[in-house]
């Protein structure tokens, strides 16, 4: 098992990683979710899938096990800014604007985590290992990237999992409802140190 952190800079260097990031997408939030997301030639994408953001992977062999998006808060392509910001400016139809308690953050230290996943057919001996390999991986490039803080909308058995690796959150805003799955906004804190 590996872990990558890609960018529009190296994606070159990882073959297929990317599109096949995006076919593991589309698997896990259009055929299993049902979300309601663009696709194309079997891969979910959207208008966050840009060069400001990173993908953060789990693979091996070529595999996608898990991943997640990475995109500043200052980041800007036309009208649009980052999910949970535009969800609260009332850009996005699928995400309440009541997601957040305070106005969105915009700020170079602040990055946005959103579209994590682990694939459904990771088995459940392996899948607590994926789980914090994709949170590390998610921590390690963020910090690299200057963020001391994420802010994402997560699951809330998310913060159980980030407590395992030393990583601290806190809640942002109210618990919402995805398909059945308790989802709030939460801040990660880069501060303290990962076990």
């Amino acid at each position: 098992m590996q872990t990558a952190t890609l960018s529009f800079d190296n994606m070159h260097e990882h073959g297929a990683l990317f599109p096949n990031m995006l076919r593991a997408r589309h698997r896990t939030f259009i055929e299993m979710k049902n979300w309601d997301l663009p696709a194309e030639l079997g891969m979910e994408f959207d208008q966050y899938d840009t060069a400001q953001s990173r993908w953060c992977i789990v693979h091996e062999n070529g595999r996608v096990m898990a991943g997640v998006r990475l995109t500043p808060t200052t980041a800007r392509c036309g009208v649009y800014s980052y999910m949970v910001r535009d969800a609260q400016r009332g850009l996005l139809d699928t995400i309440p604007g009541n997601l957040l308690w305070d106005a969105a953050p915009v700020a170079p230290h602040i990055w946005d985590a959103n579209r994590l996943f682990v694939v459904s057919d990771v088995d459940q001996a392996m899948r607590r290992r994926v789980q914090m390999s994709i949170m590390s991986e998610m921590i390690r490039s963020a910090r690299g990237y200057g963020a001391s803080i994420l802010i994402g909308l997560l699951p809330t058995l998310i913060p159980r999992l980030a407590r395992r690796l030393g990583i601290d959150m806190a809640e942002a805003g109210p618990e919402m409802d995805f398909d059945g799955v308790p989802h709030r906004c939460y801040f990660v804190s880069m501060a303290t140190k990962m076990h």
